[in-house]
C-alpha cells in the first residue's frame, strides 16, 4: 500500500495540517519542521495526489505564461527568467504563444485556465477578449496594459527619451526613428519619448535645425532592414546620420541594411536599439541600446501572481542606456 499523508505526519511527529503546509510551500512553517517533514517524505516514499489536491484547492502548482511571439528574443528571455524563478518556488510554467492574434489568445487562455493555474502572467493582445478570461485567476500583465490588472513594465517613454538624448549629445541633427506598430501602446510611448526630447532640444537651441524622419513597422528584423533601407536610400546630404529603433530586432535588421548599402556603423551611421536582448552585445559592432531589466520584470510579475495580495498598481521600472560600439559623433567628411 502506498504511504499516505497521515503516515508522513505520524512518522514526523507533526499534524496532517503541517504536512499539507510543507507540501504547499507555506512560509509559516519553520525550517526545522520543514526539513523533518521533507526528510520523512523521502524516507517513506510518499507521493502526494496532485490531481486530488488541485481539485480541492481549485488550483495547481502551475503558472501560465502567455506571450504574443516566442520568436521575439525579449519574450524568450522573459519566459526563461519566469521559469527559473518559478522553479525555485516549486512551480512549473506552461507557456502559450498567441502569435499576436486575439482569437488565438482567447483559445490559449481558456486552455490554460482549464489547467487550474495558480496564476497567469500575460502579455495581452486584446483588452476586450482577455479581460473577462483573465479575471478568473490572479493575473499580472507585462509590457502591455490590461484594464483591471496590475502591469509590470519599463518606462517606455523614458527609454525613447534616452535614445534621442544620447544621439543629440553626440552631435547628430539628422535623426531617423523606426517605430513599432501604431496599434500598440508600447510603440506610442517609445516614439513619444523620442519626439519629446527633440522638441525640447529645438526650444533650447533655436539656432540649430533638427530634422527627424519617422517610419513605422513591426518589431522584427525584417522591418528594421526594410525600413532602414527606406530611410537610407537618400542622398548623403539628407539621409539620417543616426537612427533609433523601437526594438533590438529592428536595430539588428538596420545593421544588415547599412552593411548591404556599404555604410559603416558607426562612422556613417549611428544606431540605438531598445530592449538589450542577449544578441545586442554579440553583433558587430556591439549594439548601443536601451536596456529593459527583464529579470526584475519577471520577478515582480511572479511575485504578483504568487503573493498573498494581488498587485494593485502599475510598476514602471527605469530603463538604462547601454553604450556600446554602434554610436559615434557624425562624420565630418
Amino acid at each position: 500500500m502506498n504511504p499516505t499523508i497521515k503516515d508522513v505526519a505520524q512518522r514526523a511527529g507533526v499534524s496532517v495540517g503541517t504536512v499539507s503546509r510543507v507540501l504547499a510551500k507555506n512560509k509559516t512553517v519553520s525550517e526545522d519542521i520543514r526539513a523533518k517533514v521533507e526528510a520523512t517524505i523521502d524516507a517513506i516514499g510518499y507521493r502526494p495526489n496532485i490531481l486530488g489536491r488541485s481539485l480541492r484547492l481549485a488550483k495547481t502548482d502551475i503558472i501560465g505564461l502567455v506571450v504574443p511571439d516566442i520568436t521575439n528574443p525579449f519574450f524568450a528571455e522573459l519566459a526563461k527568467q519566469v521559469e527559473m524563478l518559478a522553479s525555485a518556488e516549486g512551480y512549473s510554467v506552461l507557456l502559450a504563444n498567441t502569435h499576436d492574434d486575439p482569437g488565438a489568445e482567447k483559445q490559449q487562455i481558456e486552455t490554460l485556465l482549464g489547467r487550474l493555474p495558480a496564476g497567469l502572467i500575460l502579455v495581452p493582445v486584446s483588452n476586450s477578449l482577455a479581460d473577462g478570461l483573465a479575471s478568473r485567476t490572479r493575473t499580472v500583465t507585462v509590457d502591455r496594459p490590461l484594464s483591471g490588472h496590475a502591469l509590470v513594465s519599463v518606462d517606455n517613454r523614458q527609454g525613447g527619451y534616452l535614445a534621442a538624448d544620447h544621439l543629440l549629445s553626440l552631435g547628430h541633427r539628422r535623426l531617423g526613428y523606426i517605430s513599432g506598430p501604431g496599434t500598440t501602446e508600447v510603440s506610442g510611448e517609445r516614439r513619444g519619448g523620442f519626439v519629446q526630447r527633440l522638441d525640447e532640444f529645438r526650444k533650447s537651441h533655436p539656432g540649430e535645425y533638427v530634422q527627424p524622419q519617422i517610419v513605422e513597422g513591426h518589431f522584427d528584423y525584417r522591418s528594421g532592414e526594410e525600413l532602414g533601407k527606406q530611410l537610407l536610400t537618400q542622398s548623403e546630404a539628407t539621409r539620417p546620420t543616426a537612427i533609433a529603433t523601437a526594438s533590438d530586432q529592428q536595430a539588428i535588421g538596420l545593421l544588415r541594411a547599412a552593411d548591404d548599402m556599404g555604410l559603416r556603423v558607426p562612422i556613417d551611421l549611428s544606431i540605438v536599439g531598445f530592449d538589450d536582448i542577449p544578441l545586442a552585445s554579440l553583433v558587430l559592432p556591439r549594439l548601443t541600446t536601451i536596456r529593459q531589466p527583464i529579470d526584475e520584470i519577471a520577478r515582480l510579475a511572479l511575485e504578483g501572481v504568487l503573493g498573498s495580495h494581488a498587485l494593485q498598481e502599475e510598476y514602471k521600472l527605469q530603463p538604462m542606456l547601454m553604450k556600446r560600439g554602434s554610436c559615434a559623433a557624425p562624420s565630418t567628411r
